[in-house]
């Protein structure tokens, strides 16, 4: 007889289950925390013009992005055909710009808020009377970083 006796029929033990939930929870809330969702959705049409000489804006967080264009064909029944510019999530007019910008400067910490930069999203068929009237009030609204937003030229 021998001391030791072979152990027959007995299985691998299961695998536990019992954390799957807090992996699932934390991958969740991962995701929540790295998605960036998109600041604005756009109410006019905006075909940026082409450009040789581009720079790309090193800090999203620090750029105001001010749309100006013709509306949606869904919006045009309420705002019309005529060029029109948009701040954040609607339609603003000029005397608005000095509230959007104050209200994005106040989340910018203090160090960074030399560094806000607005940009300019404009159509390339709207005429520049509209945006010479949006570059007047940055001004006033002492916004002096503008930049004009375009697309790099396919054929350079």
């Amino acid at each position: 007889m021998s001391k030791f006796s072979k152990k027959r029929g007995k299985a691998d033990p299961e695998v536990s289950t019992a954390s799957l939930p807090d992996i699932i929870f934390m991958l969740l809330f991962f995701f929540m925390v790295v998605t960036v969702l998109r600041d604005a959705e756009l109410k006019v049409k905006v075909v940026t013009p082409f450009a040789t000489e581009l720079t790309k804006l090193e800090e999203k967080s620090l750029v105001n992005y001010v749309y100006i264009g013709r509306p949606m064909p869904k919006y045009q029944d309420v705002y019309g055909t005529k060029p029109r510019m948009q701040l954040g999530d609607k339609f603003a007019t000029v005397a608005e710009i000095p509230l959007f910008l104050e209200k994005h400067k106040v989340k910018v910490p203090e160090a960074k808020r030399p560094k806000i930069t607005s940009s300019l999203r404009v159509d390339g068929e709207v005429t520049m009377g509209i945006v010479q009237d949006v570059k007047t009030e940055l001004r006033k609204a002492g916004q002096l970083k503008v930049n004009y937003s375009a697309k790099r030229d396919p054929k350079k």
